[in-house]
């Protein structure tokens, strides 16, 4: 099969594909295209970065999180009057 032909290929199946299944398949080739470009970041983090988002991923899960919802809520109360 050549390049072409894969790609037709492709295009066809895509292009059958009801929306959802389409949205779908469209965050999974972004995240695909995306995979080294999110590695290099990491790498490019200092140690201490690194750690700070491991002791943010283990304070998670212990429970000690604040929701979206409370932050959201505390800034609007801040600067209501401002």
């Amino acid at each position: 099969m050549t390049v072409s032909d894969l790609k037709l290929k492709i295009f066809r199946q895509i292009d059958s594909l009801e929306k959802n299944r389409l949205e779908k398949l469209y965050g999974v080739l972004l995240n695909y295209t995306n995979e080294k470009k999110g590695l290099d970041d990491w790498e490019r983090l200092t140690e201490e970065q690194k750690q700070g988002i491991f002791d943010a991923i283990e304070e998670i899960e212990l429970g000690k999180g604040v929701t979206n919802q409370n932050v959201i809520s505390k800034i609007r109360k801040k600067y209501s009057h401002a």
